[in-house]
């Protein structure tokens, strides 16, 4: 029973751990004649790669994939594409304090009462360097997305930083590119510096609120009742490590509208296309792309490897401190932007091509045209 693939369609198998000498993904179902190399990957990892400032892990990796199988002449073949990323710069003796020790807040000790053994090298498959493949995979799903849904756009940014939230009056799509927080409000860009220096120096952590909008989405994708569009976004966004809560559109504080409110008014467009007067549902109901902005936030915890000392129990259940040493993220939500990033990019392919091998025809065409 394999537990470590997503997607129905496109489908994604991720492989290798934080220490291992290599990860990566095996991608089945990607369509054939994709145009792709590995530069075209290679510029989403880039995003994604550790020790590129002060505010992530300084571990440094050059994260270059290489693509074994499924393309040639540079062209996907129909086959399963293979893509590997080789583990450089591993620092396993950090970790051997903390071998008989559980880290609170980690998946150390879940790991142990199931298996019975774990990786304790940087976490093994519980790290957060396992979602490089996931990122290597979310580009060869851009580029099919390129080729089938031109009008496309996904972007994730930062709305959050522990309490210190965006001022949604500043926002500004420039922006996202210009920070290490990818965020899209320069002023709390600034704050935020000053706050996770702090954090970093003192040797603690915190969380983040990541949000990714894809853009240009055509209205019909996903399916009733068990095939939602939304049921496949909040499961991938949620299997990212360190992830602890996902909201599509209005989300949460959805609860907290009259029906009045909350209902997106509709009219009729000048090219016969519905118009909605605003966007709680985050593109999406019923389950189905409305062909408005597709909206998902997730929620990242902190970083458990911190040097701050905590009370833990070791393997044989005695009482034990631990303090974690080696290269850790203040705040990996960061570095998780281009992860759901890549995440909305599988889900919309797989999506596409569920609606292709249901209804046929183009993608986006609207079957009960309005007026």
């Amino acid at each position: 029973m394999s537990m470590n693939s997503f997607g129905h369609l496109f489908r994604v198998t991720t492989w290798g751990e934080s220490h291992g000498p290599a990860l990566g993904a095996t991608v089945d179902g990607c369509p054939p004649g994709i145009a792709i190399n590995e530069g075209m990957i290679q510029q989403w990892l880039d995003r994604r790669k550790p020790g590129q400032n002060k505010y992530t892990t300084q571990r440094r990796e050059a994260d270059e994939v290489r693509i074994l199988s499924g393309v040639f002449e540079g062209q996907t073949t129909g086959t399963p594409v293979q893509l590997m990323i080789e583990n450089t710069d591993q620092r396993s003796k950090d970790y051997g304090d903390i071998a008989e020790k559980f880290r609170p807040g980690h998946a150390d000790i879940t790991y142990w009462q199931k298996y019975g053994v774990r990786d304790y090298r940087g976490g093994g498959r519980s790290s957060a360097r396992e979602t490089a493949a996931r990122v290597a995979a979310g580009g060869l799903a851009r580029a099919a997305l390129a080729t089938l849904a031109p009008a496309v756009q996904i972007t994730g940014y930062m709305t959050q930083i522990g309490p210190h939230g965006i001022d949604r009056d500043r926002f500004d799509w420039d922006q996202i590119d210009q920070n290490p927080f990818w965020t899209p409000d320069a002023v709390a860009a600034a704050e935020w510096a000053d706050y996770l220096d702090g954090l970093r120096k003192s040797g603690n952590s915190v969380g983040a609120i990541i949000e990714v909008v894809a853009r240009g989405v055509p209205a019909g994708l996903g399916a009733p009742i068990y095939g939602k569009l939304d049921t496949d976004l909040a499961a991938a966004m949620m299997s990212i490590n360190a992830v602890k809560g996902v909201e599509i559109g209005e989300g949460m504080a959805a609860a907290m509208l009259t029906g009045e409110e909350n209902a997106d008014e509709i009219f009729l467009g000048n090219d016969g296309e519905p118009v909605y007067s605003s966007n709680h549902a985050g593109g999406i109901l019923g389950g189905i792309s409305t062909g408005q902005d597709v909206v998902v936030r997730f929620a990242v915890k902190p970083t458990s490897s911190i040097l701050k000392p905590r009370q833990t129990i070791t393997k044989s259940g005695q009482a034990a401190e631990i303090i974690t040493k080696g290269r850790h993220d203040p705040c990996v939500g960061i570095r998780a932007v281009p992860v759901g990033e890549a995440m909305m990019a599988c889900v919309i392919l797989d999506h596409i091509l569920l609606h292709r091998g249901q209804i046929g025809g183009a993608v986006g065409e609207t079957r009960g045209r309005i007026g």
